[in-house]
């Protein structure tokens, strides 16, 4: 991929922290800066479609009781894990809107 120059400043202690890791992971601070700012907007895009996949499904009238929530919860990590609970809650208020 083309790379573009961007500067960005940035205070004294991360920049000696972020040329420091770079060092240890022997890359350029630039390759470091560049890899977390993609790790960082990946994050946040993951975040934001799961927001707006739970306010479309909000505005459904579709909700995941506690019960259900509680009891996958409690079977994570188990032998007996149950997959992620679906929809369990119909408000028809809210679906009307």
């Amino acid at each position: 991929m083309a790379t573009v120059p961007f500067v960005i400043e940035l205070d004294e202690e991360l920049k000696a922290s972020l040329e420091c890791e770079a060092n240890r992971e022997h890359q350029s601070a630039s390759e470091l800066a560049n890899a977390a700012i993609h790790h960082y907007l990946t994050l946040k895009n993951a975040k934001r479609q799961i927001v707006e996949t739970a306010l479309g499904e909000a505005a459904e009238g579709a909700f995941i009781s506690e019960e259900a929530m509680t009891r996958w919860f409690h079977s994570l990590g188990t032998e007996e894990e149950l997959p992620e609970p679906e929809p369990d809650i119909q408000d028809d208020n809210l679906a009307h809107r």
